[in-house]
């Protein structure tokens, strides 16, 4: 099970930068790096074919993903502030993460998740 997580900032400064754009749509976006025993690394933050936005919701059809091992988890946005994950989060978890940012998004709003909804430690590098 993941127990800390280290995110790079210019990956994250570019998330949290869509999520304002798109406001007060959610959005939602791929984690991409690489987990190494209770240590996971987000390199990098992608949009999902075919993904949708709105407001409460956000989505994509994990069946049109390509096949690639690199993706470790999900990211999306919660518009109303609060950076817990809603049931609906919990029940469609993809991968071992799952990133929420909260309005504002900024550093400070920012939650990261293991596969079973426990909240993990980060740090920005």
């Amino acid at each position: 099970m993941i127990e800390w997580v280290m995110i790079k900032r210019e990956a994250l400064e570019a998330y949290l930068e869509l999520c304002k754009e798109v406001f007060p749509n959610e959005n939602i976006m791929l984690m991409r790096g690489k987990v190494k025993g209770e240590t996971a690394e987000v390199k990098e933050f992608l949009i999902p074919p075919f993904s949708t936005y709105g407001e409460g919701f956000s989505g994509f059809q994990p069946h049109m993903l390509p096949f690639d091992l690199s993706i470790i988890g999900v990211a999306h946005s919660h518009p109303s502030g609060n950076a817990t994950p809603s049931i609906e989060d919990l029940n469609s978890t993809y991968g071992k993460l799952m990133i929420i940012a909260g309005y504002p998004y900024n550093e400070r709003s920012v939650n990261v998740y293991n596969s079973k909804g426990e909240k993990v430690s980060f740090t920005v590098v």
